[in-house]
């Protein structure tokens, strides 16, 4: 199963017009458009899993650049979300953090 990145679409594109444009070259198994936690509008980028590899590099192929409501699709196999490592930031506070008890204070005037 390939997981296909698809950004620079239109806000007012549907899932449907997605899968039809991927119809075109296999079948794709789901279409998942992006949409903001808060408001609920599309974020501009889709995400389409593809069941044949060799069907996914075919629509990776065609449709990248291809113009879609005017504007050219960007689409390529997707990357895994990068996750940080908070523990080594958390630890490296620790390190420089100085106990409010030790730190010199500006005296103040009045």
């Amino acid at each position: 199963m390939r997981n296909i990145f698809v950004g620079n679409l239109d806000i007012t594109t549907t899932e449907d017009e997605l899968r039809k444009l991927f119809t075109a070259y296999g079948t794709p198994a789901s279409v998942t458009l992006v949409r903001d936690r808060d408001t609920d509008t599309p974020r501009g980028f889709a995400f389409v899993e593809m069941n044949n590899d060799a069907e996914a590099d075919a629509a990776i192929k065609a449709i990248n650049g291809m113009p879609v409501r005017n504007r050219a699709l960007t689409v390529n196999e997707a990357r895994p979300k990068q996750m940080d490592d908070r523990s080594d930031a958390t630890e490296r506070r620790k390190e420089t953090r100085v106990l409010l008890a030790t730190r010199k204070h500006r005296r103040h005037r009045y």
